[in-house]
């Protein structure tokens, strides 16, 4: 196992170079973390750093670019336009090297050629090609110590996913050149705990290594987006919106607790009476819904058949008069064993049929996997999601507050004596209420 090479990380570019020390003033010497030893060094003095070519398997294999953004350049006469760094979502938008005054196309310079090399790569229509592509290893200049020089941060691997040939500000020349703007998908390195294990780089470096060799050194989601091309990029790009993600374990009761007693109780009254636990998910929708402080009024429940993937209906009226407005809320109910996980292809059916001004409720007795609540977050669903321990959570407080702490007698109470209809009005007839 090398070293590797964590994203935030910020490493001390020394103008040394020494790679014999694993630390420098305190931080990560980037030359130590990046040796390959019997190989040229890796190196950061352009924006754009080309690693030579090796020959393997009969073909030409570039291991590696690493580019280099300088945020403090930006804006000035010689730099005034800004690389774009949006590391939370995975994205990067990055100029090339063409400057004004070079008589060459600008495809050909040094880093405008490597980088276009690299697209043609990242867009080969199979696996095999993709296998031999080079990898993007993307840092920014940032200030320790005073010093704007001597640091970089590590912002991740990345692929390209498109290269636009634009007209660029010439600075203090008070002109305009052609160059090219790339646009950089960076990759989920959540299975490498955000981290680039610098042997993937070391063994692409080797020519006695096939492409399939080295990919074997990969991190998992690049190995992916060489299997899958591009359609894979929507699952393999880097989000940091998993910090509003709740973990599936996290939305389980601690095994033997009470509440999990519960819950296990509430699942088996319901799991041959579906039907039933319609009523007490909008019940429960109702509770959550008015304990943020909205004004929620329950509809109705929806007859099993001709229900248009709908539950239950209810309405949140906002504000009073002509300050006013209604929204209809579109339940869903989803009894489930408390082991299982409502995928977001279930979440994004219900959204589906959400109209303007609508909101979704999804209430189980199961979890809501990571991926279904990441794509609820990125997408800005409108949809409130109540899993099995807020559901246990909320009938028990429910039975404490008005059945004596009596949970089978609160949900007789909810199925027998609430008096919710059961209908099959269209879910926009609640407005009109």
């Amino acid at each position: 196992m090398g070293e590797t090479l964590r994203v935030g990380q910020v490493l001390r570019y020394s103008s040394a170079k020494d790679p014999t020390h694993p630390m420098l003033d305190g931080y990560a010497n980037f030359h130590y973390a990046t040796e390959s030893p019997g190989h040229k060094k890796a190196l950061l003095e352009s924006g754009i750093n080309g690693m030579a070519k090796v020959s393997a398997g009969g073909r030409k294999r570039r291991p590696a670019i690493l580019i280099r953004s300088s945020p403090w350049k930006a804006g000035s006469e010689q730099t005034p336009w800004h690389d774009v760094f949006d590391t939370d979502n995975g994205h990067v938008r990055y100029f090339g090297d063409h400057k004004v005054g070079l008589t060459k196309a600008p495809g050909t310079t040094t880093g405008n050629a490597a980088l276009l090399d690299a697209f043609a790569e990242h867009q080969a229509p199979t696996p095999e090609g993709r296998a031999d592509a080079a990898p993007l290893l993307l840092f920014r200049a940032v200030s320790r110590n005073g010093r704007v020089k001597g640091f970089v941060e590590f912002c991740g691997l990345g692929v390209i996913e498109r290269a636009e040939r634009i007209v660029q500000w010439a600075g203090h020349e008070r002109t305009t050149f052609t160059n090219y703007v790339y646009d950089i998908a960076l990759i989920d390195l959540t299975a490498e705990n955000d981290q680039v294990d610098w042997d993937w780089i070391t063994a692409r470096r080797n020519p006695a290594a096939s492409d399939q060799e080295a990919l074997g050194k990969a991190p998992r989601a690049w190995r992916e987006w060489v299997k899958r091309g591009h359609s894979a990029l929507p699952r393999v790009r880097r989000r940091v919106a998993r910090a509003r993600v709740t973990k599936v374990r996290d939305q389980r009761p601690a095994p033997g607790s009470r509440r999990d007693q519960d819950l296990r109780f509430i699942y088996e009254q319901f799991d041959r009476r579906k039907h039933d636990f319609e009523a007490v998910a909008s019940a429960v929708a109702a509770r959550v819904l008015r304990g943020s402080g909205h004004n929620y009024r329950e509809g109705w429940i929806t007859r099993r058949s001709g229900d248009g993937g709908a539950d239950f209906v209810g309405r949140i009226d906002l504000g009073t008069g002509m300050a006013g407005t209604s929204l209809v809320v579109l339940g869903q109910a989803k009894c489930i064993r408390p082991e299982i996980s409502v995928s977001a292809e279930q979440i994004a059916r219900v959204v589906a049929r959400l109209r303007r001004g609508w909101i979704g409720a999804y209430v189980t007795t199961g979890t809501f996997s990571e991926p279904a609540q990441l794509e609820m977050v990125e997408d800005q669903y409108p949809i409130v999601l109540v899993n099995g321990l807020d559901l246990a959570r909320e009938l028990r407080s429910m039975a404490r507050d008005d059945h004596g702490d009596d949970l089978a007698a609160c949900m007789d109470h909810i199925l027998y004596a609430q008096g919710v209809p059961i209908t099959s009005r269209r879910p926009e007839e609640i407005l009109l209420e």
